[in-house]
């Protein structure tokens, strides 16, 4: 009964802050949003283009502090801004595309990092850099609801495009479908939730939001539609437990909901049935003759 009493009271205490009610909301709503591009994301095989992204808003953040501005704006206006100059460098030079990314994004991160380096109070800037989502206010909450219901709406709408250019853009563009503005309207989808998961997990590890929870789902399931809800589900559960633990460890939240993120792929790259680790020496093993001999040298 003790035990029982403890783990109850281990959900309930938080529960008993009204920051921690807010910490929640932004949380899953930025989880939720990340989580259903983030399949698109690692289909299409864009993880460096979300690492760009996520990267190249700081310096539109930190303007925007300077002046005065929501961080939202600077952060949407580099993060579309870095994706049509990481289009234009690679159709007009023989750069190869991860070359071009690569030279972007740690160009504007570079910008940023010197930005903050200039300003007095860098207090504000560091909760973008790692996140401050125990500190949300009711417009941050606000925006996070409408940029996330944005995403969500176009991504509805636009769904089965979107998905037939992950897989398959020739046919795509047979069908009279643009790839090339596809592309662009994923991209930009890509640039709204960066900013949408800022707040929640930073600049730093907003990455991992767009790309962890999809990773995960490509493991445990070779259907799309499964894929999109069991990435959301995961990124959800990660989101409400990451808070949780760091409310509990008083830790920083962005690293606890990441990490949580991150243990759910290590057991779906271990245990996931069809596509796992284990599950496929398991099938090796059970086969006729069972795994072939490893190379002489090895």
């Amino acid at each position: 009964m003790e035990a029982l009493n403890a783990v109850v009271e281990w959900f309930t205490l938080p529960l008993q802050f009204d920051f921690m009610w807010r910490a929640m909301l932004v949380s899953v709503v930025a989880g939720a949003v990340c989580a259903v591009l983030s399949c698109w994301m690692t289909l299409i095989g864009w993880s460096l283009m979300g690492d760009a992204v996520s990267h190249a808003v700081l310096p539109g953040v930190v303007l925007s502090y300077l002046l005065g501005l929501p961080f939202a704006v600077g952060a949407l206006v580099f993060g579309a801004g870095s994706v049509a100059l990481i289009g234009v460098v690679n159709r007009t030079s023989r750069v190869k595309e991860d070359a071009v990314i690569g030279t972007v994004f740690t160009a504007l991160f570079a910008v940023g990092v010197l930005l903050v380096s200039k300003i007095p109070s860098q207090t504000d800037l560091m909760h973008i850099l790692f996140g401050n989502v125990l500190g949300v206010s009711d417009a941050d909450i606000a925006q996070v609801l409408a940029m996330g219901a944005v995403v969500l709406a176009v991504v509805l709408v636009k769904h089965r495009d979107l998905t037939l250019f992950a897989f398959d853009r020739v046919h795509a563009h047979a069908i009279g479908l643009s790839p090339r503005r596809l592309e662009t309207l994923l991209l930009g989808l890509l640039a709204v939730t960066v900013v949408v998961a800022l707040q929640a997990v930073g600049i730093i590890l907003v990455v991992a939001m767009v790309i962890v929870p999809g990773a995960t789902a490509y493991l445990l399931t070779d259907r799309f539609e499964r894929m999109l809800v069991i990435a959301v589900a995961v990124s959800v559960t990660a989101s409400v437990l990451g808070t949780y633990l760091s409310f509990h460890l008083d830790a920083a939240t962005g690293g606890a909901v990441v990490a949580v993120q991150a243990c759910a792929f290590v057991l779906a790259y271990l245990f996931a049935p069809a596509h796992g680790v284990i599950a496929r020496r398991l099938r090796e093993r059970a086969a006729p003759g069972g795994p072939a001999p490893e190379p002489a040298g090895r």
